[in-house]
């Protein structure tokens, strides 16, 4: 995802206010070392880029920041929106680097409802963990992990060391913890 941005220098409130008048979106561009950059960029191609992006996946998706002379590799580190309109207020950035390994929270997707015997039997699916933290190579963050409960039976569940691991991807949770359970309906 690409996104063009420009440096600026000034860090009063007032600034980004006449930022965002003109359809700029202040940020920071979060350095490896410690050296901070504040950024904007324009919010229609963040707009365009935010709907691209399937739900639950920005925190895994990486973007290059381009300002004219370099680009930068980044993830989202975080972004802040108005309570009303729900308009883009700030985005942070946080440079990747090929040195070092990047931790992410990597959302798991559950799949084979429709054919899950325990759920045909009468039962419910109850997803007890939604993403997991890894530590990987900027180059290999996946943008989710699969969980199959297609054979599933009520009161079975899976637990994350049922989730395909790529090989250079390192889990950072216990991979004894239940990920899915097939539960019965009360009554």
């Amino acid at each position: 995802m690409k996104l063009t941005i420009s440096k600026r220098v000034s860090e009063r409130k007032s600034d980004a206010k006449k930022l965002r008048r003109s359809a700029q979106v202040p940020g920071v561009l979060y350095g490896l070392e410690g050296d901070n950059q504040n950024i904007s960029f324009p919010l229609d191609q963040l707009q365009a880029i935010l709907r691209e992006i399937r739900q639950g996946l920005l925190s895994t998706t990486v973007f290059e920041l381009s300002d004219g002379d370099t680009t930068h590799r980044a993830l989202i580190k975080e972004i802040q929106y108005h309570p009303a309109s729900y308009a883009v207020l700030h985005a942070d950035f946080c440079l990747v680097s090929h040195k070092k390994p990047v931790t992410v929270t990597v959302p798991i997707q559950v799949t084979g409802l429709a054919d899950c015997v325990g759920i045909k039997g009468g039962g419910f699916m109850r997803q007890v963990i939604r993403a997991m933290k890894v530590s990987c190579p900027h180059n290999k963050i996946p943008q989710e992990f699969l969980l199959d409960v297609r054979e599933l039976d009520i009161s079975q569940s899976k637990t994350l060391a049922d989730i395909v691991i790529p090989a250079g991807i390192k889990p950072l949770a216990k991979m004894n913890e239940v990920a899915v359970v097939i539960a019965k309906r009360a009554g």
